[in-house]
């Protein structure tokens, strides 16, 4: 499977990299991690997705990866909505699937007419009220290794107290495309801590009032696949979100929390796969709106 790096140097200078898949002509899927995460985060889904037929673009957001971060700090909604769209380009039809904060970038943009292109959109795990219990458990973790990790074991510890319930590799290798060491010797977050400064908050998103302003020209095939063990997503998110953008499928997976893909990578990838193919996205003569 061919799958080459890319490069896109942004208007405020920032180089954002990318894993870019599939045939050039091929209908677009965008893949928008979550805060904290790296592309590396999809690489289950961009090898069924390419396999599908489609062209896929998997980038490191600001912030995070091996993508600059902002000098000035900025990372917000606007900021990385322009992200989006100077990195598909022309590429037409698009779909995107984000997670998290990658997921309310996605519905940001679209509900601001900022990408014509798109056809389709999957939320992965997140609503436009985040539940705050879970919003406070990440932040807490996210804000607790200001000082890094000693070795590959200890951030591997960390990982695993957070999310107890999830069925961890005994191998922890693969958590270091998720690290990067400095001169110190230590290990640390392979993303900005400078987001966790910036309000609202970029993971998870706290970006609710832009995103209901947003909602009423959301119109486009809506998907929601949803966590069953989430404590990010609860009931009267997916209700709000369902009432304001009434074209949303919802789909659990009830073993996943709110790392969706990363838990059951496989269910996940059935679900998304099979929504874009009931929408026929991509397809000649396809009704992209609802």
């Amino acid at each position: 499977m061919d799958i080459s790096r890319r490069e896109f140097r942004t208007p405020d200078g920032l180089t954002l990299i990318a894993d870019v898949g599939g045939p050039e002509e091929a209908p677009t899927i965008a893949l928008l991690h979550g805060g904290g995460q790296t592309r590396h985060s999809w690489a289950g889904a961009m090898r069924r997705l390419i396999g599908e037929g489609y062209r896929v673009i998997n980038f490191d957001a600001r912030g995070h990866g091996d993508s600059s971060w902002s000098d000035s700090g900025d990372y917000s909604l606007g900021a990385r909505g322009a992200d989006l769209q100077f990195v598909l380009g022309d590429a037409r039809p698009v779909a995107l699937v984000g997670a998290s904060m990658g997921g309310m970038t996605s519905f940001h943009a679209v509900g601001n007419g900022l990408l014509p292109q798109v056809t389709a959109l999957v939320l992965v795990d997140i609503v436009l009220r985040p539940a705050p219990g879970g919003v406070e458990k990440i932040q807490r973790f996210m804000r607790a290794h200001d000082d890094g990790f000693a070795n590959l074991e200890e951030a591997f510890a960390a990982v695993a107290a957070y999310n107890p319930e999830r069925k961890t590799r005994r191998d922890p290798s693969g958590l270091m495309k998720n690290l990067r060491a400095r001169e110190d010797g230590r290990l640390y977050w392979h993303w900005d801590p400078r987001m966790m400064a910036v309000r609202p908050t970029a993971e998870p998103p706290g970006w609710t009032e832009q995103l209901l302003a947003a909602a009423s020209h959301v119109h486009i095939p809506t998907l929601l696949v949803r966590g069953g063990r989430s404590d990010i997503v609860d009931d009267a998110g997916v209700a709000e979100l369902v009432r304001l953008v009434p074209q949303t499928e919802v789909h659990g997976v009830p073993e996943a929390g709110h790392m969706v893909a990363g838990d059951r990578n496989d269910a996940f990838n059935d679900s998304v796969v099979d929504f874009l193919r009931r929408i026929r996205f991509g397809q000649d003569g396809a009704d992209a709106s609802i």
